[in-house]
């Protein structure tokens, strides 16, 4: 059912409700009216562009060596004819990388990658994390305290440091990786379903349809979980960010996308060395994954702030 406000009144960023308004286009009208939250959905636009249509704006495939196609060396400076490089040379708008492929094909396409692990990761935790979290609110008990016991000692161990050791056992690769920091990351979900669900189970509304014999699934589906959504979104939003670092951190060690994947992190881990020597290999997938994070982090701040309830009121 959609919620209407009763009355005007000022709420986040000076903005008044008017009456009759539903409560989710009030919450969008304070989210864009927060200029760091419209840079956040900007980034993060642009990023899921550039992914869907990378092999049409991507000059070259991200894995072609261009030895014998081309008069490029390795670790060639970038080459832009706009900005004074010869007519007479290929145009490589960031370059040349260690194994002579084009560096903006490799980029682009990396952002394919990065925004499919930090999606996919993402819901894999949110799912069991959501379905846990459930359980251990709505039968309390020995069901709460073992599933939480569980998700306490997962969350004893640093994330990062709990991922390696996960894809260490597991084997290095991108699949591996994603279930890793899946798997790190299922404990903030499940303590925000609980949460919640330990406040709306003692609601009216709740033990009325208790009383009325609602089956269990249901009712956790259609009554409790839609209070959940809001802080879930948030958590996902921000939670893509640390996805797609950590993800980058793992590439970079050696234990997530393997050569010659076109992943930012480990892009930067095979030019490590060159950051004097050629240091445009080292700065552009920096910045992607700069800018990607910075993206998300905006966009899961703003959402934040237009749908927590106690922002209302600041």
């Amino acid at each position: 059912m959609t919620e209407l406000t009763k009355e005007s009144q000022p709420v986040a960023g000076g903005i008044e409700l008017v009456r009759g308004e539903s409560l989710w286009h009030q919450r969008w009208r304070v989210f864009i009216r927060q200029r760091s939250a419209i840079i956040g959905m900007i980034i993060v636009g642009i990023l899921v562009v550039v992914a869907v249509v990378a092999p049409l704006i991507a000059p070259y495939d991200p894995e072609q060596v261009l030895i014998g196609k081309e008069e490029v060396r390795k670790r060639d400076k970038p080459c832009i004819h706009l900005l004074g490089c010869p007519e007479d040379k290929p145009q490589h708008f960031m370059g040349i990388d260690g194994n002579v492929r084009d560096e903006f094909s490799r980029v682009l396409y990396g952002a394919r990658i990065s925004l499919m692990v930090g999606f996919i990761s993402v819901s894999i935790a949110m799912v069991i994390g959501v379905f846990l979290g459930a359980i251990a609110g709505y039968r309390a008990g020995w069901a709460d305290n073992g599933i939480m016991r569980f998700l306490d000692v997962l969350l004893a161990f640093p994330a990062l440091l709990l991922a390696i050791a996960i894809v260490s056992v597991l084997g290095p690769g991108l699949t591996n990786a994603m279930l890793a920091i899946a798997i790190v990351t299922i404990p903030a979900y499940a303590r925000v379903m609980r949460s919640v669900v330990l406040s709306a189970k003692e609601e009216e509304y709740v033990t009325a349809a208790k009383t009325i014999g609602v089956p269990t699934n249901r009712l956790l589906s259609r009554h409790i979980l839609p209070n959940a959504i809001s802080p879930l979104l948030v958590l996902a939003t921000l939670g893509i960010g640390t996805a797609i670092l950590d993800a980058a951190a793992l590439s970079f060690l050696g234990l997530g996308a393997q050569p010659p994947t076109p992943e930012w992190g480990a892009m930067l881990a095979s030019e490590r060395n060159q950051v004097f020597s050629a240091p445009h290999l080292v700065f552009f997938p920096g910045l992607a994954i700069a800018i990607t994070v910075l993206g998300f982090n905006l966009l899961g701040d703003g959402l934040r702030d237009a749908l927590d309830p106690r922002m209302k009121n600041k």
